[in-house]
């Protein structure tokens, strides 16, 4: 058999993604009732995701630290690009220069989905906001990041809203010096 080129292999990998997301949102989706629950299970992975994530990324791309939220943005557009071959759009920013939006015209995880009315407040795309996080807590960085506009909502685009906290020192356990 020949092998596909390069963009019909992307494809069929955007692909097992959705459909090997959309069964894990499933399985989650029965062992927790509420949407609430399964929201904060969606984000605790997706956070377990990003701490781990973080390193492989720094180590493929060789990027020193991030002087600023743009430089900030500039390396998550990156990994977008890199991990799910998806640009996302930078914007929105706020006056201070330290929250801003990525806008995904295309998102990956929702090709094959629909969500019934009585799931109007799961937010399905919830794992890109702890991978995000996580991601960022290791490097020092503690943030807000929440999905404000979802492709499955009504939105003609999926949009994650990330937001500077303040900056994480290291810190030694109690009772260690």
């Amino acid at each position: 058999m020949a092998r596909q080129g390069r963009s019909g292999e992307t494809k069929m990998e955007g692909e097992l993604l959705a459909l090997t997301y959309g069964a894990v949102v499933a399985r989650v989706l029965k062992d927790y009732e509420r949407t609430d629950e399964v929201n904060a299970q969606l984000d605790k992975m997706g956070y377990n995701i990003g701490v781990r994530i973080i390193d492989d990324f720094l180590a493929k791309n060789r990027h020193g630290r991030c002087k600023n939220m743009q430089e900030t943005a500039e390396a998550i557009q990156s990994a977008f690009k890199q991990y799910i071959n998806v640009q996302p759009q930078v914007g929105k920013w706020n006056d201070a220069q330290n929250s801003f939006s990525l806008t995904l015209d295309t998102n990956p995880l929702t090709s094959f989905v629909e969500l019934p009315a009585e799931l109007s407040r799961l937010y399905y795309c919830q794992l890109f906001c702890g991978i995000i996080r996580g991601a960022l807590e290791m490097v020092q960085l503690e943030t807000k990041v929440q999905i404000v506009a979802d492709n499955l909502k009504g939105s003609n685009v999926t949009e994650i809203r990330i937001s500077f906290v303040k900056k994480l020192v290291d810190a030694l356990p109690v009772g260690e010096d």
